[in-house]
């Protein structure tokens, strides 16, 4: 979907339609939801904050501005949700040794074995993180966010997003040498 494409979209949204707010979401459905998975780590409460999370997208989008990129606003509310539900606890993560999920757009089965097992192996590292460095990974490079965007989104200063990001990798770093040494 252009540019164009998405605007008359939204402000279609904005009138009350629901069948374009469905467009919509089909298009950011897959960023949305790898957000949630991605800081949450477990599927049904990743599930329940984008629900959540795409009520208050729908009761705000008449007040959406086009100032920014719709992206950016949608995972801004998404986050907001996850940091909500970690607040609350709604959920409780389940341990990355039980996820056994095997991507099925491989052919390869080898191939197959082996990207989820670097999966698992990354998902295990990101889950040994504080949720303030997971969050700011996240965002940053399974997203896609700028520094700026990602300081809006947790209300920090850029300077803290950046410090958050390096020690993140420095820590993502130490526990993937760890993990190669014990084999």
């Amino acid at each position: 979907m252009n540019e164009q494409e998405e605007e008359n979209i939204i402000r279609q949204c904005q009138v009350g339609n629901k069948e374009a707010f469905d467009k919509l979401i089909a298009n950011y459905q897959g960023v949305l939801f790898g957000t949630a998975y991605s800081i949450i780590r477990e599927r049904c409460g990743a599930e329940d904050a984008v629900q959540e999370a795409l009520v208050k997208i729908w009761q705000n989008l008449p007040s959406f501005r086009f100032e920014g990129s719709i992206k950016f606003w949608m995972v801004r509310i998404v986050a907001n949700e996850v940091k909500q539900a970690f607040r609350k606890k709604k959920f409780q993560t389940v341990p990355f040794d039980r996820i056994t999920e095997i991507p099925d757009s491989h052919e390869n089965v080898e191939e197959a074995v082996v990207v989820a097992e670097n999966r698992k192996e990354l998902h295990h590292a990101l889950s040994k993180l504080p949720l303030e460095q997971r969050e700011v990974l996240v965002l940053r490079y399974f997203v896609e966010l700028t520094v700026p965007e990602i300081a809006s989104i947790i209300g920090k200063p850029e300077g803290t997003v950046k410090s958050r990001l390096s020690r993140a990798l420095r820590r993502l770093n130490q526990i993937c040498v760890y993990q190669d040494m014990r084999g």
